[in-house]
């Protein structure tokens, strides 16, 4: 007697997919979550490390009267540490009692 009974089938996808998919977008909202931290912390990063480069010069300008010729010499004598890993600072002198020119700039994926 089955043979002539109909039967609708439904077409729903089976619960597997279903949830398959709902993993895939909260790893993916992860993902990009976890991606815009890191940005929000190197950002965090270079803003400490250029307050800390322009306290150093100050204190450097307020004790000897004259701007340090080098970021090497803020680091021997000044106590100035950074990731070196991490960032690239270029530091040009234009003169003594001027205030040096400082770019600080994130280096790429190792």
């Amino acid at each position: 007697m089955r043979r002539f009974q109909y039967r609708k089938q439904s077409h729903t996808p089976p619960k597997f997919i279903l949830s398959a998919c709902l993993f895939l977008l909260i790893l993916l909202l992860f993902i990009q979550g976890i991606s815009s931290l890191s940005e929000s912390t190197m950002q965090r990063q270079r803003e400490s490390l250029e307050k800390a480069i322009m306290r150093s010069i100050t204190y450097c300008y307020s004790v000897e009267g004259s701007y340090p010729e080098s970021l090497d010499y803020l680091k021997d004598n000044y106590g100035l540490f950074y990731d070196e890993d991490t960032f690239f600072v270029d530091y040009r002198v234009t003169g003594s009692n001027i205030l040096p020119d400082i770019t600080i700039i994130e280096k790429g994926d190792k």
